[in-house]
């Protein structure tokens, strides 16, 4: 049954095209694993000088690319 599967996911043109999209979500979220605690920080380093407000963190969190991780 199996065999079956992968026959049919890489002859036919739809298959093809799910497979090409799998792989690419997979390199956009790798990619914003990376990306994304960056993101975060420059966010909340432009809220901070936007109010005024010296209580709020600057640090850089890892945290922030578990969710794609």
């Amino acid at each position: 049954m199996l065999e079956r599967l992968k026959k049919a996911m890489v002859t036919s043109f739809v298959g093809g095209v799910a497979l090409g999209w799998v792989f690419a979500q997979g390199i956009l979220h790798f990619a914003y694993a990376f990306s994304a605690p960056l993101l975060d920080w420059l966010r909340r380093r432009e809220y901070r000088e936007m109010t005024n407000c010296s209580t709020t963190s600057t640090a850089f969190y890892l945290q922030e690319a578990l969710l794609e991780v």
